[in-house]
C-alpha cells in the first residue's frame, strides 16, 4: 500500500504539469503565431515480482509474469505547429506563411532566431522589426519616403516612393524551415531558438525548397482551439481527482491494517 501512495503521487504531478501546459495554451489564444503545446506521457520502472518463463516444474513455464507499475512521469512537452487561422488587417506589415517556414530575426547580441509572428513594424531607421525592435534578417529597409508598401508571395519587398510611378524593389524576405520544428526552443516574445533536435535551418526565398509563400496584409492567429483545450481540462481535473483517490483509498487501508488488534 505504501507503494500505491507514490505511485498515485506521480499521477497527481503528471496531471498537475498538464493543466500548466493548458493554462499556458489558454493564455495565448489571442497571441500571434502562437503554437499550442501538449504533455506527452510514459509510465515508469515496473518492479517485477515473477518473470515471465520462469519454470513452475520440470515442463511447465509460466506463460505471464507478474509486474507492478510504479506511475507515470511528462516526458516531452511538444509544441503543435498546425497552421492558425488568418485575420486580414489590411496593414502593409503584417505577413502570414502560408505552408511551412519561420521568418528570421536577429537579436541584440546578434543571434539568429525564428518566429511565426509576422505583424512587422517599422523602426526610426525604416528597418522592419519586431514588436521589440528586433529587425528582420536578412535586413530590409524602406525609404522614409515612401507612399506605399507591396509585399509579393515570394517575398519580394517593393516600395513606391514620392513621385515616382513604378514601384522599386528595396529587398527580399527569406524563411527558414527545419527537420524537426517541435525541437525548437521556445524563448519567449514569439521567439524560437534553434537546437541539436531540430537540425539547422534551411533558408531560402518563399514558395522554393518546399517553403510556404508570404500572405500580405494578414496575420497568424493562436491554433489554440478554446473547446478542445476545455475538454482536455476537464480531462485532467478528473485524472487528478482519481489519483488523488487512490492516495485516500490506500490510506484507508492503512489505517485499517494499523487498528487490527488479536
Amino acid at each position: 500500500m505504501i507503494r500505491s501512495l507514490w505511485t498515485a503521487a506521480t499521477g497527481m504531478e503528471a496531471q498537475q504539469l498538464n493543466i500548466d501546459v493548458i493554462s499556458n495554451n489558454l493564455a495565448n489564444v489571442n497571441t500571434v503565431g502562437f503554437k499550442k503545446s501538449r504533455v506527452d506521457f510514459q509510465d515508469l520502472l515496473y518492479q517485477t515480482l515473477r518473470a515471465a518463463g520462469t519454470a513452475e516444474s520440470q515442463d511447465a513455464q509460466v506463460p505471464t509474469g507478474i509486474q507492478v507499475g510504479l506511475g507515470t512521469r511528462a516526458a516531452a512537452t511538444q509544441k503543435i505547429f498546425t497552421q492558425g487561422d488568418f485575420q486580414q488587417t489590411q496593414n502593409p506589415l503584417d505577413l502570414v506563411i502560408e505552408g511551412d517556414g519561420f521568418f528570421q530575426v536577429t537579436t541584440p547580441n546578434g543571434d539568429t532566431v525564428y518566429s511565426r509572428d509576422g505583424a512587422f513594424k517599422r523602426d526610426a531607421q525604416g528597418r522592419m522589426v519586431t514588436s521589440d525592435g528586433y529587425p528582420m534578417d536578412p535586413q530590409i529597409t524602406i525609404p522614409a519616403d515612401a507612399t506605399g508598401v507591396s509585399i509579393g508571395s515570394d517575398g519580394t519587398v517593393s516600395v513606391t516612393l514620392s513621385g515616382q510611378a513604378a514601384p522599386q524593389e528595396v529587398g527580399k524576405i527569406q524563411i527558414a524551415r527545419f527537420a524537426n520544428p517541435a525541437g525548437l526552443d521556445s524563448i519567449g516574445r514569439n521567439l524560437l531558438r534553434a537546437t541539436a533536435a531540430s537540425g539547422d535551418a534551411v533558408t531560402d526565398v518563399p514558395g522554393t525548397n518546399g517553403l510556404g509563400t508570404i500572405g500580405h496584409g494578414f496575420v497568424e492567429m493562436s491554433n489554440v482551439k478554446v473547446v478542445e483545450e476545455m475538454v482536455n481540462m476537464i480531462i485532467a481535473q478528473r485524472a487528478y481527482e482519481i489519483n488523488a483517490k487512490a492516495i485516500q483509498t490506500a490510506d484507508d487501508m492503512l489505517s485499517i491494517a494499523n487498528n487490527l488488534r488479536r
